[in-house]
């Protein structure tokens, strides 16, 4: 009888456990811009002292990898997606909203009605974590079109050009340099040039 009753607690507690993965959403939260980081810090804060992890999951703050090139370094920085919004992953409840929505410098939830926001979709949700987690880094060039350069490395080094055009998944540029009294387009990578 025993065993039975347990058998019956477990069956019991795994449903509920499946009831709550399927109650659990993500919700958008907007902040004061520039404030995403400290308003994660504050909300992870309230969740531990006020005891709330089993109904307030996670909080992320939407952000992707950019590599820059800035004075012929590679530079790795992270880029928001969205500024001034912050994620919550929480079952929502009268409790959880109102511990959410007086969190310091969060204005509000996002959706039609405040009071009762309406969650991500799960689509929103997966493409934004293969955004963040996305394979290889953007490269974020600090030149523009036209922009007159010199080829500092590489078969044309000491040369002089202007940007034609510019691929900054490869981290690649094509430079305009006169050959022979002719423009020729040269491809080379975003570290072998410099700005006149």
């Amino acid at each position: 009888m025993a065993h039975q009753h347990q058998e019956y607690k477990n069956q019991k507690s795994q449903q509920n456990m499946k009831q709550e993965e399927e109650m659990r959403q993500w919700f958008a939260i907007h902040t004061y811009s520039g404030y995403e980081d400290a308003v994660m810090r504050y909300l992870k804060q309230r969740i531990d002292s006020l005891g709330v992890s089993d109904r307030i999951f996670n909080v992320l703050v939407p952000k992707i990898k950019k590599i820059k090139i800035k004075n012929g370094k590679k530079v790795e920085t992270e880029e928001k997606i969205y500024p001034g919004y912050v994620l919550v992953e929480m079952l929502m409840s009268p409790d959880t909203w109102y511990i959410v929505r007086n969190t310091p410098r969060v204005t509000g939830f996002v959706g039609a009605d405040r009071a009762t926001p309406s969650p991500l979709s799960k689509e929103e949700v997966d493409l934004l974590m293969i955004k963040m987690g996305g394979g290889d880094s953007d490269f974020k060039i600090d030149f523009r079109v036209g922009e007159l350069v010199r080829i500092i490395d590489g078969p044309f080094k000491e040369s002089d050009g202007k940007i034609a055009e510019i691929d900054e998944i490869k981290g690649r540029v094509k430079v305009l340099v006169p050959i022979f009294g002719r423009d020729t387009a040269v491809e080379i990578d975003a570290l072998q040039v410099q700005k006149i």
